[in-house]
């Protein structure tokens, strides 16, 4: 299990009446989102982020993200998402590395200083438009292997990549391609493992676009880069 987010939130109204808006959403509902290049309307809040959260991504420096509300975080077809906010102050980029639980499709809650770019910090809560986009990414995807991968119990996670994922596959030799499910915590979860040696893995981004990769073998909390990136 990934552990729940722990940094406190300010400025939002009760849990209860969120849930009662986006009629009584699950913890973590497997449809929704936001497709690429649709407006969205909604309102912003901030909190203390660090870059990490239920994305399982680690801590970062660049602090323009955000958290997703539950009904459009998807079951972490959200992560690492970017997204486009235009407040009454301004404008700014964010990269999804978080789920809200408590809010309502159309709230994102961003960290202080993606806040600060779009409105007032004593604002605290203000309405906004926001679209998904493209990231602006350097290099190719990234596949990393959770702490705990072997053989018989693997979880990869894409990361680095221009557009959201919708699926990952794989296959050993010139086998049929096997989806693989994918965990709310952003980790495609194969329960029975993905064996000794190499094996391919094709991933499918929103837009329909793939990227199929070679793997050596699995490996235990590390990365290996991919040989290509979305469009």
């Amino acid at each position: 299990m990934h552990p729940p987010r722990s940094q406190s939130r300010r400025f939002l109204v009760p849990a209860a009446a969120l849930l009662l808006a986006c009629g009584g959403c699950s913890e973590d509902p497997s449809g929704g989102g936001a497709p690429l290049g649709e407006e969205q309307q909604g309102i912003a809040t901030y909190y203390d982020a660090d870059g990490s959260g239920n994305c399982s991504f680690e801590p970062t420096g660049d602090l323009m993200v955000a958290a997703m509300n539950t009904p459009q975080y998807a079951n972490s077809a959200a992560c690492g998402q970017c997204v486009d906010i235009v407040g009454p102050k301004g404008s700014v980029r964010v990269r999804i590395v978080d789920r809200c639980p408590e809010c309502a499709s159309g709230h994102l809650d961003l960290s202080r200083a993606a806040f600060a770019r779009i409105a007032e910090m004593q604002q605290g809560r203000v309405n906004i438009t926001w679209t998904p986009v493209s990231c602006d990414v350097a290099g190719n995807v990234e596949y990393h292997f959770k702490n705990g991968s072997n053989p018989w119990w693997t979880a990869i996670q894409v990361r680095n990549h221009r557009l959201p994922i919708q699926k990952l596959e794989w296959r050993r030799g010139s086998g049929a391609w096997q989806e693989v499910p994918r965990e709310s915590y952003n980790y495609f979860v194969n329960a029975s493992g993905m064996g000794d040696g190499a094996f391919s893995v094709r991933v499918t981004a929103v837009d329909g676009q793939q990227l199929e990769d070679t793997l050596s073998r699995v490996l235990d909390n590390a990365s290996v880069e991919g040989s290509g990136q979305f469009r």
